[in-house]
């Protein structure tokens, strides 16, 4: 499923979400327009380290950063290895890898719009710049 969320666009395996295509849209909706900070919705979750590093992703407040390395060292595991696992989720936005910065507050990002990206979604999160978008 794609989905554009503030001018970006998003590509979402729908199928690891238990709700309908429309209600996963619907939640999306809302969170751009500022209405949602946490989604309602059943994961499943893949049984790997992937998996793990998508939970630990969920678990990040709303407006809210970690670094790979603390996500790495809550998963005993390494940070590029987390970042790589960043990289490769399935449900960005609803699982929100754009909360995983570098050490140096930056870090890469996977959706089209990059790294311009991460950066407008943290922005709208924290309540910065809003009249930019």
């Amino acid at each position: 499923m794609r989905i554009r969320v503030r001018g970006d666009a998003y590509d979402l395996d729908a199928s690891l979400v238990a709700e309908s295509g429309a209600e996963l849209r619907r939640q999306i909706e809302e969170y751009a327009a500022g209405e949602r900070e946490a989604f309602d919705l059943g994961v499943d979750y893949p049984e790997s380290h992937l998996g793990d590093v998508m939970r630990a992703m969920n678990g990040i407040p709303y407006g809210e950063t970690r670094t790979y390395g603390e996500l790495a060292t809550d998963l005993d595991a390494g940070a590029v290895a987390v970042g790589q696992a960043c990289g490769a989720n399935p449900l960005p936005i609803v699982v929100p890898c754009h909360r995983v910065v570098g050490a140096d507050g930056r870090g890469g990002f996977s959706a089209a719009g990059g790294v311009d990206a991460k950066r407008r979604l943290l922005a709208f999160e924290r309540g910065e710049g809003l009249d930019r978008f």
